[in-house]
């Protein structure tokens, strides 16, 4: 990828760096020659996890801390080139029954790795992944960045502040920030023992277990993005200065129905059940329904676009966990 080379003897930061998508990232980061640190507090409840970072232990570094401690940040920022900000809590039902919680680590905490960058190293540049919740339940489809924002949960609000914070520091005092507005992002080392991050990833568990697993309402249509997409996403946004104080829709190429996909899903696995349910009370409150972004300005801004086909991703997917399924459970 033509940006990787932007990487070579840079030093880049990843907050959330043993989750899903920071590990990933870091993966293939540590290819281009750059200097990888990450961050991640490990708390169980939020999807690091050490074995996704298996193999390369040696070829990064890692710090154990928490994003909501502002003396850790404060020295973690110093000297970075890059900060791909990922850390963040990602379940919308937790942020219903603990909203204060969701308020430090999606906001708060924003707003302090934002002044440490400020006061520390006004020269970094800064990826925040965003999310569509922030949109709600759309008006309209597909839904472009343009679309009001209009968030149906508290993760959502916090979420929205969190990106707005960073458009904020990049207008005002010129610290080159971006965010990138991510969909349903699936793929190797996503979290499948709980839905708090993925109701996918339960799904796979539970395939590769040989039980039934559950498919709430069915009918609401859904654009999916493989985690390596989101890689080269996050990488093109970093090294492309017409990003600066932008945000951008990512998505995938297609659109399914949940029942489609739950389809797709076994027929991918070579088996599997499902049964269809009515969506129970609370998780109806904040369903936002159909929803499928408009990612053009990815693709004209940044020469984004999606490589991995939903079929092909499942695959890889499953295949992954097939091998490494109790690192995981």
């Amino acid at each position: 990828m033509k940006s990787s080379t932007s990487f070579s003897n840079s030093k880049v930061l990843i907050t959330g760096g043993l989750g899903f998508i920071g590990s990933n990232l870091a993966r293939r980061l540590v290819d281009t020659g750059a200097t990888i640190s990450v961050v991640d507090s490990l708390i169980p409840e939020y999807g690091g996890n050490l074995f996704n970072i298996s193999g390369f232990e040696n070829k990064l570094r890692v710090n154990i801390s928490d994003v909501r401690d502002e003396h850790s940040m404060k020295h973690l920022v110093q000297g970075q080139d890059f900060l791909f900000n990922l850390a963040g809590q990602t379940s919308h039902m937790d942020s219903m029954q603990d909203p204060f919680t969701d308020l430090e680590i999606n906001a708060r905490a924003q707003l302090s790795i934002l002044e440490a960058c400020r006061k520390h190293n006004v020269a970094i540049k800064i990826v925040f992944a965003s999310t569509r919740q922030i949109y709600g339940k759309p008006d309209h489809l597909p839904v472009d960045e343009t679309h009001l924002l209009r968030p149906v949960d508290v993760n959502g609000i916090n979420k929205m502040a969190g990106e707005w914070y960073h458009i904020l520091y990049n207008n005002v005092y010129g610290l080159r920030a971006c965010a990138l507005r991510l969909t349903n992002t699936y793929g190797p080392r996503m979290r499948i023992k709980d839905a708090r991050q993925t109701f996918l990833g339960i799904w796979i568990r539970f395939l590769l277990e040989g039980k039934p697993f559950e498919v709430w309402g069915g009918e609401q249509i859904r654009d999916f993005t493989y985690v390596d997409d989101v890689v080269d996403a996050l990488m093109l946004a970093a090294c492309e200065d017409k990003a600066n104080g932008q945000v951008y829709n990512l998505g995938g190429e297609g659109n399914v129905s949940l029942k489609v996909l739950a389809e797709m899903s076994v027929a991918a696995n070579r088996g599997g059940t499902f049964t269809l349910r009515e969506f129970p009370i609370d998780r109806k409150r904040i369903d936002i329904g159909d929803y499928y972004a408009d990612w053009r300005l990815a693709q004209d801004q940044l020469g984004w676009q999606p490589k991995v086909s939903l079929a092909e991703g499942l695959h890889r997917t499953l295949d992954y966990y097939r091998t490494n399924l109790e690192a995981y459970r």
